[in-house]
């Protein structure tokens, strides 16, 4: 049974692990900014989420777009995990302003 327990709360870690992905933050009409969570042993520029914020860019902008600057945003805290096996997990966000073309 303690192997079975060890296992859910495994599992539990992971989908909890598993958080937003890129989304539009702040929409001017013609930009915006975009974040979207990094680990910071991967890094942000290899995120699969990078990818993701990038297509929404080109895709709200018709194509064509310029970031204007880019860098840590504010990430969050949180718990993680079922009752009695509890871990604060920080998610780190980058962020990218955006102008269309």
């Amino acid at each position: 049974m303690k192997t079975w327990s060890s296992l859910v709360c495994a599992l539990a870690l992971l989908l909890a692990g598993c958080g937003e992905g890129a989304k539009l933050v702040q929409d001017t009409g013609d930009g915006g900014v975009m974040t979207y969570p990094f680990k910071g042993e991967q890094g942000w520029m290899l995120s699969s989420f990078r990818q993701e914020a990038l297509a929404f860019m080109k895709e709200k902008c018709g194509g064509s777009y310029t970031i204007v600057r880019e860098g840590e945003a504010k990430g969050r805290v949180r718990l993680a995990g079922l009752e009695g096996a509890q871990e604060i997990v920080q998610e780190r966000r980058w962020g990218i302003q955006f102008q269309c073309k």
